[in-house]
């Protein structure tokens, strides 16, 4: 899980800078027509975002700018252009994939009526899809809970002071709607898939949403072989839901 060496700014990911194309006379006298340059820049931001997710996914967010621009092919001024600091890019890729997890978690939460069910089917989707290696710190970093300790942190999840459960500890303030509605979004929904596995008997009681989001990273390793990554996060991911599920005393 690589998710340290970086500062998360408040800032919040731009359009492509300056225009994306030029409008010249077309010598006909019916108006300015855009040039291919536009498509060009299009088609160099979905580059940059594509090798961004790869390398971010691979390296971490503390991979540096140039080898994003290298695996897009393009200039690291040409990152630097839609992109006008690294923190930008991390905050846009890290937003992205926080709202694909939530999108699979709402999903799972309408679509499956069983509690394990739907919890199961959110973490095999999330970790399929890769997303659990680019989610933020704030939603990944993990302490100890301690007596007294504030519990509010976590939307819709339940806490026993004192048990040693894993919780969640942010980056540099606590996450709430007004921080990070994204993450915040993302700790609602997968709480309330942990809260009914958790009453339906299906989940141990001990387990937090914050162990749930460490499964869908941990379940999801960087490997250079696409064919053993999947297999490998399979495998893990059997291994962990076995440890999450209640049995029977």
């Amino acid at each position: 899980m690589h998710v340290q060496e970086s500062h998360w700014s408040t800032a919040s990911a731009l359009a492509p800078a300056g225009p994306v194309g030029a409008a010249v006379g077309n010598g006909r006298g019916d108006g300015p027509r855009t040039t291919p340059l536009r498509v060009d820049a299009q088609r160099n931001l979905e580059h940059v975002l594509r090798a961004a997710r790869e390398v971010f996914g691979e390296l971490g967010y503390g991979a540096p700018m140039e080898d994003v621009a290298r695996r897009a092919r393009v200039g690291v001024g040409t990152v630097y252009r839609r992109f006008p600091s690294k923190d930008v890019l991390v905050r846009r890729i890290a937003e992205e994939e926080t709202s694909r997890l939530t999108d699979q978690a709402r999903t799972a939460l309408g679509q499956e009526d069983e509690p394990w069910s739907a919890l199961s089917r959110f973490l095999r989707t999330s970790v399929a899809s890769g997303a659990g290696r680019l989610l933020p710190p704030q939603v990944l970093r993990v302490g100890v809970a301690e007596d007294g300790a504030d519990e509010a942190r976590v939307p819709a999840q339940r806490f026993q002071p004192g048990s040693g459960e894993l919780r969640l500890v942010p980056e540099e303030v606590p996450v709430s709607v007004d921080d990070d509605s994204g993450a915040a979004a993302l700790l609602d929904v997968v709480g309330q898939l942990v809260e009914r596995a958790r009453t339906a008997g299906a989940l141990r009681p001990d387990v937090s949403v914050s162990d749930v989001l460490l499964v869908i990273a941990t379940a999801a390793p960087s490997l250079p072989d696409a064919a053993q990554q999947a297999a490998a996060s399979a495998r893990l991911l059997d291994i962990l839901l076995e440890g999450l599920r209640s049995r029977p005393v």
